[in-house]
């Protein structure tokens, strides 16, 4: 028997464990709802509701929601059963264990002694199993569950549903009954029902009810669902399948117990070991268990599941501005006695039912049955069919039960209306979809309580389920006679809800656009705009801008002169508002369907046709075109075809809609979007191409007085001006276009004439009245006069642009000529004719940025005029010549002012790219260019990325702390530029030393370090290069001696500085130290240096914060704070003593006063010398202070002994090669021997010892190698004293002697005996290992490491081998 949860209390750490608190956010569905009736607490969690759009809750909403509004049923009394478990143990007469009851169930005091009773022993309680779904093993895809008891209201319910798993409100609800069991189909029949069965949830947008269970009927529908998500895309959304299950016989339901909920649940379906119970079925959506508090029974869904069905068929669904009550009709397949009593439920409430004949038993006892008149459904007749159809059970139907189902089956035939039965292969009805449809309508039309046949909700409920072949076969028939203005509410539900088919249908059916479109509609169409539109967004932004200028405290209602204000937008200020603003709130009439063209045709112009009331506004309506801007700019593509199709100003429509389209795409955010309304624009101006080519081809000459046809319908603008507007390059190419456009340019001169004929003609005119020039003369229309001519040629658009090109190049011509030969302290006539001239091109822009035919205001114009880029260069020019000639005119300034007026010509003369871009030749090149200039910054701003990456890291690396920008620019900038082209080096034809006197007169007196002398060495080298001699370099290294802290003088090399002086007559380079002179005899140039970095005069490496080998961190300490003498009030540090269990010399680690007493300081304690080698110093409360001073711990730490730590580290060196001919070589490299331990990443120097002694760490065969060598070689001490060290406190520190032992030849004994086999042991990584001894696991490996300022070595250690590398003259 399954296990039951049960509520109990749950520990935090086992929520956490069975109940995640987080899970996948709910998707989110479109959908508004109708109102209902709202039970306790549901207003205070409901999610925000839009017209199109509704949040679902968050999981945490659902934790708090559920429980208090959801309940579950659990058995308060345990009462032994006489029946047993599956187990063979006892069980309550729930069905349920005795551990499966509440802790205080087995003998609660007021049930003792009476029997068990349903209505009193079973009490609700807040459910305990709800959340996501998730089916192990079987995807990611996740569902919906709740627990609820039986009792629980249907409205809540569906408010759970709807409200917090988002679901949107069904326009069908489909309840799929039958055999619970699992039962065989024929393979064709079992693919057109769930083919059917998909596609009629898929189109309507359907919820499909069902048991739920992974089983029988449930399981086919189940498969139907999961193969259609198989093969079908994202975008046609998902099929909401429900399964309503009794809780009790659920097996593994114990995986869905969660009180917190399950964010996910994960449910195993397990079908072989299920038993007498049920799994889930894994392609449900959504699952309701249904809870009466016992166990293994079924059917307890049922009565819930009847409530559910009928609240959600008596809901009122409004979309589109048409309601409807949500249908439901009961589909059966196969099944049993209970689903005998299901179809008799269904058909006595009225319910549609589609009997899928063939499916077996019960579904083919009705079908065969249901044709026959009701007399002579017999008894003997169904017990004919029972016997048939029910083989295996038939001996269980008494007399009486064959009477009951005898009577049933009549009542359910006796409702044919209700009863459709779905045969496979009958004609015209080869889908279970259809046969589900038309079931409907056939209920829908005997229903006797409408009074008449309801046509009207028919076609509502084909228009919501988008069925238009339905709505063709089986609403516009025959039987009735719509008329096109019952017609109008759905034909808005359908534009609203994008069903361009319906549509379609309306105008085939008689509705007229005219009469459908009025102010009243178009309003009401723009308030139902999706809330994600772009150009609901801008209307918004429209209202809200009205409501700041008013002062008003409501957003104004929409009106059609707010749309229109953001058409005019999108359509260009050249055109004018389609829907101008009523005076004094009257309403236009917008009633005029006739087409609305003005035409300019040799002078003359036809004038539209108005119907004018008087007192009202008066405006051009076109109701095609008002309809295609508003299925336009919500990127509609099928319907504004259709729409598009009705225009009969089909060319200006498509262009206008090309404009719209390619603005909103602009400024729209979604990708996928942009690229939608991009293609859309793209085929409009296909379109529009194709109705202007098919007009060419028929008249040629009516075809271009087209381009330049006045329409009043979009705003008094052409086709031409609005293919410019929206950038229809494919369009403007078009042959007819450039005829047209060339026949304007060239006015009323013959196009056949050479362009060299009319610029002779414009230098001599008289030689117009020759036959050189030729004039397009029209027919029967008597030749040209003189002055006609005359005005026909000077008027050409040609003929003005040649003109202007020509006054522009002697202006130019002009300008060069003052400024190289006549540029005189005193203006002359030329320069005089200059400012003439460039006073009429002020002019000229004056008049461009304040002509404003249209009436846009000076702002707008503006605006318009700034966003040409060559009206910016015209601007910059003429600045840029006003503040020359204004500096030309002050005498102070009169060489600023000529360059400032040569920087105006540069700019004037760009201005012809301008007049060149109407070239054949160079204008496509022109634009390629400008094109092209903007990739080109972007490769510039790459190069410049690598340049500067390079310049900054070769700067850093050769020249040490430049401080003078220039010279910085030049490193960084300049040099990594020309690094690129090979030519980094100065040229050989330089002057000399042109290049480097700035850095020696600004380096004068600087001390420069060797790479900086190299760098110069490279600037120098190339301009020296006609000499044969190379640029030479005399250096001498100087030791400087520097003062150790602890007063011991330490010889040591400064770092290498150099004093540069170079020779003014022989290429020769000489390098002294500072002070000397030159060789040559030059005159010295003494760089000054710059203070060197000095090591601070107190130890460092003993004040890092977190103390070596623990968690122990320092007090810390600044550097001035460091000396005892300084007075330090806020200094406590924490105390540290660490108890080495393998030492037995060691001093106490508890800082008590009875046992420091015991210590004898500053002498000979016993076997421990504690004296400093620095004197004596200071005891203070019985501990030690470092005379280094503070360290920021108290105690010893890891040091064996309070006071100095006395240890010996030996320097073992040789020489690099081991030949005295390689050690007496320049670089003179040295070898150290060093060690490194297990635990550490740096190497340090073996030893560690007490001083003068043989170290002690090392053991075995090194040890007494050690001793040897202090024993018998020579050896030089280098340091005695205070050892820096990271384990150093105040009360304990390390002090040791470092002692020098160099080997010149490998023929030493004592370095053969470091190189015997006996003493190392090669490691797998080729390093030389030996062990510690006893009692130590680790290795400590030995090496010899070439000495060198990088190796990774103890900061003290590396001092020690600095001075080692001192004392010997070796390289560091």
């Amino acid at each position: 028997m399954s296990a039951r949860g049960r509520c109990a209390r749950v520990l935090p750490s086992e929520l956490n464990k069975v109940c995640p608190e987080r899970g996948d956010e709910p998707a989110t569905h479109p959908s508004k709802m109708s109102d209902f009736e709202v039970v306790p607490n549901l207003q205070q969690s409901s999610s925000s509701v839009s017209r199109s759009r509704r949040k679902a809750h968050f999981p945490e909403n659902l934790i708090s929601w559920i429980p208090e509004n959801i309940r579950k049923k659990e058995c308060t009394y345990f009462v032994e059963s006489s029946q047993t478990s599956d187990s063979g143990r006892i069980v309550c007469e729930c069905g349920y264990l005795r551990e499966q009851h509440l802790d205080d169930a087995a003998k609660p005091p007021i049930f003792l002694g009476k029997e068990w009773d349903p209505s009193r022993h079973i009490q609700e309680m807040p459910t305990d199993a709800f959340g996501d779904i998730r089916f192990t093993g079987l995807g990611q895809k996740t569902g919906k569950y709740v627990r609820v008891s039986s009792d629980t209201p249907p409205r809540v319910i569906y408010h759970l549903m709807t409200q917090h798993w988002g679901l949107d409100p069904p326009n069908l609800l489909i309840s799929v009954t039958g055999g619970a069991k699992n039962f065989v189909m024929k393979p064709r029949l079992k693919n057109i029902f769930r083919q059917g069965l998909v596609k009629v949830a898929q189109t309507t947008g359907a919820w499909i009810i069902t048991g739920g269970s992974h089983a029988g009927v449930m399981k086919q529908v189940g498969e139907a669902v999961r193969d259609f998500m198989l093969s079908c895309s994202h975008k046609e959304g998902d099929i909401v399948t429900i399964g309503i299950a009794t809780w009790g016989t659920v097996y593994n339901r114990e995986s869905l117990i969660c009180p917190m909920g399950g964010f996910p649940a994960e449910y195993m379906l397990d079908e072989e070991n299920q038993g007498s119970l049920s799994c889930l079925d894994s392609n449900h959506s959504h699952f309701i268990l249904v809870d009466d508090g016992t166990h293994g029974r079924y059917g307890v869904e049922i009565p819930l599941r009847t409530r559910l069905e009928k609240f959600i068929s008596e809901q009122t669904k409004v979309k589109g501005g048409v309601a409807i009550k949500i249908p439901i009709v009961c589909v059966v397949l196969e099944g049993g006695p209970g689903t005998l009593d299901t179809i008799y439920n269904a058909i006595t409430h009225g319910t549609p039912c589609v009997i899928v004949e063939g499916s077996g038993r019960v579904a083919d006892v009705i079908a065969q049955v249901a044709n026959l008149p009701v007399a002579k459904i017999t008894i003997a007749l169904i017990q004919s069919k029972l016997s048939v159809l029910f083989q295996d059970t038939y001996e269980l139907f008494t007399e009486s039960k064959l009477v009951e189902w005898t009577k049933k089956i009549q009542d359910i035939v006796r409702s044919r209306q209700l009863l459709t039965i779905f045969r496979e292969g009958k004609y015209g009805q080869q889908d279970v979809d259809v046969a589900i449809l038309q079931a409907l309508f056939k209920a829908s039309r005997n229903q006797d309580h409408f009074g008449r046949e309801n046509w009207d909700h028919q076609l509502k409920l084909a228009v919501a389920w988008n069925r238009v072949d339905i709505a063709r076969s089986e609403i516009f028939t025959d039987d009735h006679d719509w008329k096109p203005s019952d017609l109008h509410p759905v034909m808005a539900a359908a534009l609203i809800s994008n069903k361009p088919d319906f549509v379609k249908l309306f105008l085939e059916q008689g509705v007229r656009l005219k009469d459908f479109v009025t102010w009243d509609t178009l309003v009401y169409l723009y308030d139902n705009l999706a809330p994600s539109c772009l150009f609901h967004s801008k209307l918004q932004k429209v209202l809200l801008e009205e409501r700041e200028h008013t002062a008003g405290s409501k957003v104004p209602r929409l009106q059609m002169h707010h749309v229109s204000q953001v058409l005019r937008e999108l359509l260009g200020c050249s055109t004018q508002p389609l829907y101008p603003k009523p005076k004094q709130a009257e309403r236009p009439r917008l009633s005029i369907p006739v087409p609305h063209i003005k035409l300019n045709v040799q002078g003359s112009s036809l004038r539209s046709l108005y119907k004018r009331s008087p007192g009202r506004v008066t405006f051009t309506m076109d109701p095609v075109r008002d309809l295609l801007i508003w299925a336009v700019v919500q990127n509609r593509r099928e319907l504004a075809e259709i729409i598009w199709a009705q225009s009969q100003d089909c060319m200006a429509a498509a262009l206008a809609c090309s404009k719209i389209l390619k603005e909103l795409a602009k400024e729209e955010e979604d990708t996928d979007t942009t690229d939608d309304m991009l293609a859309l624009a793209e085929e409009y101006e296909h379109k529009a191409i194709g109705v202007f080519t098919e007009c060419y081809r028929k008249d040629e000459e009516r075809a271009q007085k087209l381009l330049t046809r006045v329409s009043e319908a979009w705003g008094k603008t052409t086709c031409l001006q609005l293919a410019l507007e929206a950038k229809n390059m494919n369009f403007v190419s078009h042959g007819g276009v450039q005829a047209f456009l060339t026949k304007v340019w060239w006015g009323k001169l013959s196009v056949d004439n050479g362009l060299w004929r009319v610029i002779t003609c414009m230098l001599f005119f008289p030689l117009l009245y020759t036959k050189l020039i030729t004039f397009r003369e029209k027919r029967l229309q008597p030749p040209m006069g003189c002055l006609a001519r005359l005005r026909a040629f000077f008027t050409a658009p040609i003929v003005i642009f040649l003109m202007n090109t020509l006054s522009y190049f002697s202006f130019l011509l002009l300008f060069a000529y003052v400024l190289m030969v006549d540029f005189q302290p005193t203006p002359s006539w030329r320069e005089y004719l200059i400012y003439f001239w460039l006073f009429s091109l002020v002019c000229e822009e004056t008049r461009q940025l304040l002509y404003d035919p249209d009436g846009l205001g000076i702002v707008k114009m503006a605006s318009l005029y700034i966003k040409d880029f060559w009206n910016k260069l015209d601007i910059c020019a003429i600045l840029v010549f006003i503040a020359g000639l204004t500096c030309r005119l002050i005498p102070s300034t009169l060489y600023p002012g000529r360059i400032i007026l040569s920087l105006a010509f540069i700019i004037f003369c760009l201005r012809l790219m301008h007049i060149f871009t109407v070239s054949r030749t160079l204008g496509p090149k022109i634009i390629i260019v400008k094109r092209m200039m903007k990739d080109v910054f972007f490769f510039l701003f790459l190069l410049a990325v690598w340049v500067v990456s390079f310049g900054v890291a070769k700067q850093a690396i050769l020249i040490h702390n430049e401080e003078r920008v220039e010279w910085l620019f030049r490193g960084v900038v300049y040099h990594s530029y020309l690094t690129i082209f090979g030519t980094a080096r100065s040229s050989p034809a330089a002057p000399g030393w042109a290049a480097l006197t700035p850095l020696c007169q600004a380096g004068r007196h600087r001390v420069l370090c060797s790479w900086e002398v190299w760098c110069l060495h490279e600037l120098i080298q190339p301009l020296l290069s006609p000499s044969p001699p190379s640029p030479g370099f005399n250096a001498r290294r100087e030791a400087r001696g520097h003062q150790h802290p602890h007063g011991e003088t330490q010889q040591g090399p400064s770092p290498q500085c150099w004093t540069f002086a170079p020779a003014l007559w022989d290429p020769a380079v000489c390098v002294c130290p500072t002070g000397s002179s030159t060789a040559l005899g030059t005159k010295e140039l003494a760089l000054e240096g710059r203070p060197e970095e000095r090591q601070p005069p107190c130890h460092v490496l003993a004040r890092n914060l977190l103390y070596p080998g623990s968690h122990i961190l320092r007090f810390p300490v600044p550097d001035e704070k460091v000396p005892w003498e300084v007075d330090f009030p806020l200094y406590d540090p924490p105390s540290y003593s660490a108890e080495h269990k393998d030492m037995a010399v060691q001093d106490p680690f508890s800082l008590s006063l009875e046992s420091l007493l015991k210590i004898n300081y500053n002498t000979m304690d016993g076997l421990i010398d504690r004296q400093s080698f620095h004197g004596l110093y200071t005891v203070q409360d019985g501990l030690p202070l470092n005379p280094m001073g503070r360290t920021g711990l108290r105690g010893r730490g890891r040091l064996h002994c309070f006071g100095p730590n006395h240890a010996l580290h030996p320097v073992v060196t040789r020489g690099r090669g081991v030949t005295p001919e390689t050690w007496k070589s320049l670089k003179k490299m040295l070898e150290v021997l060093v060690a490194q331990y297990p635990l550490s990443d740096v190497w340090a120097l073996p030893g560690g010892g007490p001083a003068g002694h043989c170290p002690t760490q090392p053991q075995g065969a090194l040890r007494e190698v050690l001793r040897a060598l202090l024993r018998c070689h020579p050896h030089a001490q280098v340091h005695k004293g205070y050892l820096d060290d990271p384990r150093n406190t105040d009360n304990a520190w390390v002090e040791t002697v470092a002692i020098s032992v160099h080997f010149d030849t490998q023929h030493d004994l004592e370095m053969k005996r470091l190189n015997s086999p006996h003493l190392h042991s090669h490691s797998p990584t080729g390093l030389c290992c030996m062990q510690w001894g006893r009692g130590c696991d680790p290795e400590l490996c030995i090496r010899w490491q070439v000495l060198d300022k990088r190796i990774p070595l103890h900061a003290n250690h590396k001092e020690l081998l600095h001075k080692v590398s001192t004392l010997l003259g070796a390289y560091y």
